[in-house]
């Protein structure tokens, strides 16, 4: 079977087939509001592409310029980009059709896609929960099936929770392989452009498309992209994964992890022996610290970010007879309390007297954090297998306490504190809701990990849902 053969399905889904989906998952009060705009109008500019006619969804934070791009928020309501995001660009040019953009925690803050000032998104498997955040718009759209490839976005896992929590798959890639041109910055050294699938082979596709040095982008890493997407003859074989050292760290899967989740990645793992690899349990010490060392960095960033939101250059812009009253007044009415949240806790952390003590000390964690990874990945292990999320989705309104939420995080923020690529598949289900396997590699490692994503994909088979 060739490579093009296993992508079938995504090409044979039609525009039209993705309105007749999204009429039928946004129509009504019980919709999934998944979609903050929409391209009615919306056609294919090359039809010999690799993506020729295949619809696809944007997050709310690519810079487009046919819709508007709010990031969820009312500080950008009606706001459209003077110009497009490469990533967008990129789609486009592979004959990708845009029909709309997808619903997101406000500035990509948030863990459930509680946190839009549109009102949440519901998960498609069951609408009384959440979806996952803050890409949670198009994770929905993916597996509610109105489109099969969505962009969205990661700072701390907001591509593979997501994922996790729909029961579809989820990359993102080493930081600098997609160009941040376009994305609207949360926090700049963690913000990665990343790829939701309903299949390993349609998000991998996704990539290789988007994936490549881009000179408007100077964090953008000038390495070449190989092919990404498997074929079906190096999946399928007797032993497709032999030579494979898969490691699994003890520190993400301490007794206090659900039971079931637990069993679903001893599943998997079991698979991945039974497909060649070897399995092997390692050690980062660090994990714990994670955390804590993340919700110093991402707000530290996003309080200087988000300053440009002062109601003078673009935006929403509240009355004021004075330049100060004028900028408190947008400042509180834009932004939600999420947002206000983390902007406060950024400032403070970076403000004089607790810089060194806060944001000095996490930059130093981080790097540890990071030489753990690679001290792992140089002792001869090729990939690492984790559970994606610690719970499967909960419901709307069910975590009300903000650390709790940010724990939701715990297994996720490691990769883009490091920089490193990771990914999220369906590995079955937990009282009903799916659950998610998380692959991380080396830098620059996508197609490494693609390859065992997907072997693993068609080792499980129905049991993914099960």
């Amino acid at each position: 079977m060739s490579r093009d053969s296993g992508l079938s399905a995504l090409h044979a889904h039609s525009v039209d087939a993705a309105w007749a989906a999204y009429d039928r998952v946004q129509a009504g009060p019980e919709g999934l509001n998944a979609f903050l705009a929409i391209d009615r109008d919306a056609r294919t500019a090359a039809p010999d592409g690799p993506l020729a006619g295949v619809p696809v969804a944007i997050k709310d934070n690519l810079a487009t310029l046919r819709l508007p791009t709010t990031c969820g928020s009312r500080m950008l309501e009606g706001y459209v980009s003077p110009f497009e995001a490469t990533a967008v660009r990129r789609l486009r040019e592979a004959g990708a059709v845009v029909i709309g953009k997808t619903n997101m925690d406000e500035f990509a803050m948030g863990s459930s896609n509680e946190n839009s000032a549109y009102g949440p998104v519901r998960n498609p498997l069951d609408p009384t929960r959440v979806p996952g955040g803050s890409s949670g718009g198009s994770a929905a759209a993916v597996a509610a099936g109105v489109v099969r490839v969505a962009l969205g976005s990661e700072t701390g896992g907001s591509v593979r929770q997501p994922a996790a929590f729909c029961g579809i798959v989820g990359i993102k890639p080493t930081y600098g392989r997609v160009s941040r041109y376009g994305l609207v910055a949360y926090a700049s050294s963690l913000d990665n452009v990343g790829v939701f699938g309903s299949t390993v082979a349609e998000a991998a596709l996704g990539l290789e498309i988007i994936a490549g040095h881009d000179r408007f982008d100077a964090t953008s890493a000038d390495v070449p992209v190989s092919s990404l997407v498997p074929t079906r003859e190096s999946i399928s074989g007797a032993s497709p994964l032999a030579g494979l050292v898969v490691g699994v760290p003890r520190e993400y899967f301490p007794d206090s992890l659900d039971a079931d989740i637990a069993a679903r990645c001893r599943r998997a793992l079991d698979h991945l022996r039974s497909l060649g690899a070897e399995v092997r349990e390692v050690s980062l010490p660090s994990t714990d610290l994670a955390i804590p060392v993340y919700y110093i960095i991402a707000p530290a960033e996003a309080s200087s970010n988000l300053a440009r939101y002062d109601g003078v250059r673009f935006g929403q812009r509240a009355a004021a007879e004075d330049l100060g009253p004028m900028y408190e007044r947008t400042r509180s009415r834009g932004f939600g309390a999420e947002v206000k949240r983390r902007i406060l806790l950024g400032t403070y952390v970076l403000s004089a007297g607790y810089y060194d003590a806060y944001y000095k000390r996490a930059q130093a964690v981080r790097a540890v954090i990071a030489q753990e990874f690679r001290a792992v990945f140089a002792s001869g292990v090729d990939l690492l297998f984790t559970p994606t999320a610690p719970t499967p989705a909960f419901r709307l309104g069910e975590v009300s306490d903000p650390y709790a939420m940010y724990l939701s995080d715990i297994y996720t923020v490691t990769a883009n504190l490091a920089g490193i690529p990771a990914m999220s598949q369906p590995i079955g289900r937990v009282r009903g809701m799916p659950v998610g396997g998380q692959f991380l590699a080396p830098a620059f490692a996508e197609a490494r990990m693609i390859q065992a994503a997907a072997a693993l994909e068609h080792s499980l088979g129905s049991g993914a849902q099960q």
